[in-house]
């Protein structure tokens, strides 16, 4: 079995998550031992909003669905020591608006 990699998440649209209030979502263009390159990013900090993270993330989810991005950085660079997890986007398990909790790939 190989190793996983973060190049598997090259070019495709990445949720940063944060051990405090700041998420960021973006398109990963590269990485290296100090942190990683988002283009077309959303910086969103939950101390300036009304919704926690994980419903941020949720509705960026819904809307990338639909082609609206709340980019608000064309690119950024976040440092490695700040990042708690990465994922893809769209590996997100959302609230369905018609249902329970599920992958939005079934």
């Amino acid at each position: 079995m190989s190793q996983p990699s973060l190049d598997a998440f090259l070019n495709r649209r990445v949720v940063l998550d944060t051990q405090g209030a700041i998420v960021y979502i973006g398109l990963l263009e590269a990485y290296d031992e100090r942190g990683y390159w988002l283009a077309e990013a959303d910086v969103h900090d939950r101390n300036e909003g009304h919704s926690s993270k994980e419903r941020y993330v949720n509705d960026a989810h819904l809307l990338e669905r639909e082609g609206i991005k709340n980019v608000n950085r064309r690119r950024v660079f976040v440092e490695r020591s700040a990042i708690i997890s990465v994922s893809a986007l769209d590996d997100v398990i959302a609230d369905r608006p018609d249902g329970p909790l599920q992958a939005w790939d079934e």
